[in-house]
């Protein structure tokens, strides 16, 4: 938070005119710490609580007709927890010895609860008029295209796979009923001429 150096800067000036506090915190409503000075004593724990009595107190002083509420006061055995309005969403919450003057104490919680809420309220008031749309982003810087390269493939080899030889026919033998009918077939040849010279023997 922006204005939690002013507003630690006014706890410490608070502490200081009153001697008798021994603890101070600003709180939102809803329990988150935005400035304390508590030695001692856990501040979540504190700004948690109070932020619970203060919806319990609200409540009360709604239901009995008291209007909005703008302070509350718990007087324990060794001392007090006084919280004032801080603005329209802050707390502050004082932490005080039983010996304090409940008036200088009042006094001074009010006063330091109203510069307080202004620096919380001028904080919000700030936030809101700030532009809410969230800074541009840079473009991004262009990327070279990756190259889609193509590796190439081994080409395997082809290996032709030996074909087998077809089978021949093998001749079917002939049965003794065929050799027979194709020596019937067989055209007769002609006889031989043989030329001799007769020999003529002429008895005497």
């Amino acid at each position: 938070m922006a204005a939690e150096p002013d507003i630690r800067e006014e706890l410490r000036r608070l502490r200081a005119r009153v001697p008798q506090l021994t603890g101070a915190l600003a709180t939102s409503v809803d329990g988150v710490v935005l400035a304390q000075d508590t030695p001692g004593v856990a501040p979540e724990t504190v700004a948690a609580l109070t932020a619970t009595a203060l919806d319990v107190a609200a409540r009360l002083a709604d239901a009995t007709g008291q209007g909005d509420l703008r302070e509350l006061l718990v007087r324990g055995v060794y001392g007090y927890v006084a919280t004032y309005a801080a603005g329209r969403t802050a707390v502050l919450t004082l932490l005080a010895q039983d010996r304090v003057n409940v008036g200088r104490l009042h006094l001074e919680g009010r006063r330091a609860g109203t510069r307080i809420g202004e620096l919380v309220d001028a904080e919000a008031a700030a936030a809101a008029a700030a532009p809410t749309g969230a800074p541009a982003e840079p473009p991004a810087e262009p990327q070279a295209p990756e190259l889609q390269v193509s590796k190439p493939q081994a080409s395997e080899p082809q290996v032709s796979e030996p074909q087998a030889p077809e089978p021949q026919p093998k001749p079917q033998p002939k049965s003794p009923a065929a050799k027979s009918t194709a020596a019937r077939a067989r055209t007769p040849r002609a006889p031989r001429t043989t030329s001799t010279n007769a020999r003529t023997t002429t008895e005497s």
